[in-house]
């Protein structure tokens, strides 16, 4: 087993008199697929904030690629390689799919006046490579033939593809998904899986997955990491989290 890229130790955040989530720890080693679930209330979407820095810790720590992150905003985990993506999609809908990629890029030195005056080859570069990365990704995620449709005209599903996308544009080291498969119809969360797939066996990309389709993040993760009564409850591969009786209990009907 790799090291680990990302560890979470003793978190706990409350909301008033209610304990979300509970002294968690765990890690995800790099290169690797990590499935977080748990029943309604468990507490996954609250710890998911606190990885990607949405929300402040009351107590615990971050440890991402070495480095306590937990005072860090998530623009600046962003920054540092950490990319989160949302249950309902953000993309711009009135502007089109490749418009979309291109803003995704981050730190493009044409976004001040004074960086453009100063190295216009160096910015007119960066252009070229940003629209070539674009297009690679589209090409990737079979958007290509969408790159001129306005984001708001896309499916539910292939507005995930686009976010992944415009996720991917920032060359992560470790992608947050939130849900990303909600709504989104079987043949594009066959797309999805591969695309994820893809990703970790080809360029090493690690993932942290939120997801309620347990059949999907059972067959996609490489360990799961199950809460309920924001603790976590059980780790191990899916194998060992299916078979385990505490998990098995915090789910109605006794089976994830």
């Amino acid at each position: 087993m790799t090291d680990p890229i990302l560890r979470a130790e003793g978190l706990r955040k409350s909301f008033g008199g209610l304990l979300a989530v509970d002294d968690a720890t765990f890690e995800v080693e790099e290169g690797t697929i990590a499935g977080l679930i748990g029943p309604n209330g468990a507490g996954k979407s609250t710890t998911f904030n606190l990885l990607s820095g949405f929300y402040g810790a009351d107590a615990g720590e971050v440890i991402f690629e070495g480095e306590h992150v937990e005072g860090l905003s998530p623009d600046e985990r962003a920054q540092r390689g950490m990319i989160r993506t949302f249950q309902i999609t953000r993309e711009l809908t009135g502007m089109k799919v490749m418009a979309n990629m291109l803003l995704a890029a981050q730190d493009h030195p044409g976004e001040t006046v004074v960086g453009a005056l100063a190295n216009t080859g160096s910015v007119e570069s960066r252009e070229e490579q940003a629209r070539e990365r674009a297009e690679d990704l589209l090409k990737f995620l079979e958007l290509w033939e969408l790159r001129e449709e306005y984001a708001g005209n896309l499916s539910g599903g292939q507005r995930k593809l686009l976010e992944l996308g415009r996720a991917l544009m920032a060359d992560p080291d470790l992608l947050l998904l939130d849900e990303p498969m909600a709504g989104v119809n079987p043949d594009l969360t066959d797309r999805l899986l591969s695309r994820i797939d893809d990703l970790q066996s080809e360029e090493g990309m690690t993932f942290v997955i939120v997801e309620h389709d347990m059949d999907v993040i059972m067959s996609v993760s490489d360990k799961i990491i199950g809460m309920h009564n924001g603790q976590v409850l059980s780790v191990g591969t899916p194998e060992e989290v299916k078979s385990d009786e505490k998990m098995l209990e915090a789910y109605l009907g006794g089976s994830v």
